[in-house]
């Protein structure tokens, strides 16, 4: 039996030459298909810059990047970008300031609170709104939300102050309140009766602070609701799904055994997520704010209907309730307009504004790569 089976093993010349070239096409072929995404960047990259550098030619850096003045059919021409960068950055932290808290609370909330059963009805109900199109967020920016903001803001911002800072704030007390039994256990040995001061104490303060904040923005008046915190409230929602999804994958992926070594030492719910479950899975969380910042910073619709679009910069720059204009918004609003005049400063200025927008986002990824490699060598993974 064996000298038979060896006897068919033994392949021909020419058999085994054909093998090696169908398994060496077979490689190829997957090769290119899997290659494909990368040349398709590599080319969006050379043709975006290659439409960017006409304008740095004519027009150089320092207006671009430094003033002001953002009059692009004027004559003369001015080409001040500033205020749109800051225009950008500044919807972008309001999204993340929404999505982030949100999104990491309700992701630990799926992967350690909630039964399984009802994981398995919230969290495809919260990816549905990834899969709503971006016009209708638009549209309910412009249409629903922008008038409730311009008419009862007060309100509004007062409960999103509970909302966004009230998850944040609790586990900052949990934090701060067992680094404080930590250091105070020489003169409290008890650590219970440590914690049965301490976090009663710090609760009290966190609720004083909400409750000042909530009560000083309940008054307040706000002129326009087409404004950046409209646009960031909007982009953070957009951006949940994808912090809540992959920080909650995250979370998952960091074990079951994980949890119950935790649980075997000790320690209780509450520990083990915040000192055993989240560092293990910070790669992730992290990879998942990244995606989030891309998702708002990239999205254009929504910030073209409900974001003002004046070009100038807040004041303070950090005013959230006056009406600025984004990057995306202005390439998407100006490329009709400028389509006629192809080949001057005005057409290649949105190029060099995409290239912006192209460069920080590569950037982002590689910052993202580098954090997730250090985290994993830092965990031992």
């Amino acid at each position: 039996m064996s000298k038979t089976a060896n006897t068919n093993l033994i392949m021909s010349d020419a058999a085994s030459r054909r093998q090696r070239i169908s398994t060496l096409l077979g490689q190829s072929f997957l090769f290119l298909i899997t290659s494909l995404s990368t040349f398709a960047v590599f080319f969006i990259f050379y043709f975006i810059l290659k439409d960017a550098i006409p304008f740095f030619k004519l027009e150089g850096f320092t207006e671009f990047f430094s003033s002001t003045r953002w009059y692009p059919s004027g004559s003369p021409a001015e080409f001040g970008a500033l205020p749109i960068f800051v225009g950008t950055g500044l919807v972008t932290l309001g999204a993340v300031a929404v999505a982030v808290p949100l999104g990491i609370s309700a992701a630990v909330c799926l992967s350690d609170l909630l039964p399984f059963k009802v994981r398995q009805i919230v969290k495809p109900v919260i990816e549905v709104l990834a899969a709503i199109p971006s016009v209708a967020y638009g549209f309910f920016a412009l249409v629903v939300f922008a008038p409730l903001l311009q008419n009862h803001g007060g309100i509004i911002l007062s409960t999103g102050v509970w909302l966004v800072l009230g998850p944040i704030l609790a586990l900052l007390v949990i934090v701060l309140g067992d680094l404080l039994i930590d250091k105070l256990r020489k003169q409290i040995p008890n650590p219970k009766i440590a914690g049965a001061i301490i976090f009663p104490i710090l609760g009290t303060l966190t609720l004083i602070f909400l409750f000042q904040l909530s009560t000083r923005l309940l008054g307040l008046e706000i002129s326009s609701g087409t404004n950046a915190l409209n646009v960031s409230i909007i982009l953070g929602i957009m951006a949940l799904p994808t912090v809540v999804s992959v920080s909650e994958d995250a979370l998952q992926a960091a074990g079951r055994e994980l949890r119950e070594g935790s649980y075997a030492l000790g320690a209780t719910r509450a520990e083990t997520i915040i000192k055993t479950i989240i560092p293990a899975s910070i790669s992730g969380i992290l990879a998942a704010v990244i995606l989030g910042v891309m998702r708002a910073i990239g999205e254009t619709m929504v910030v073209w209907m409900a974001s003002g679009n004046a070009s100038r910069i807040p004041e303070p720059w950090y005013n959230v309730l006056q009406p600025i204009r984004t990057l995306t918004a202005t390439i998407a609003g100006d490329m009709g307009e400028a389509d006629h005049v192809t080949g001057s400063s005005r057409f290649h200025v949105l190029f060099a504004m995409a290239f912006c927008l192209l460069a920080f986002s590569f950037i982002m990824n590689l910052v993202s790569e580098i954090i997730v490699k250090r985290s994993r060598k830092k965990l031992g993974k």
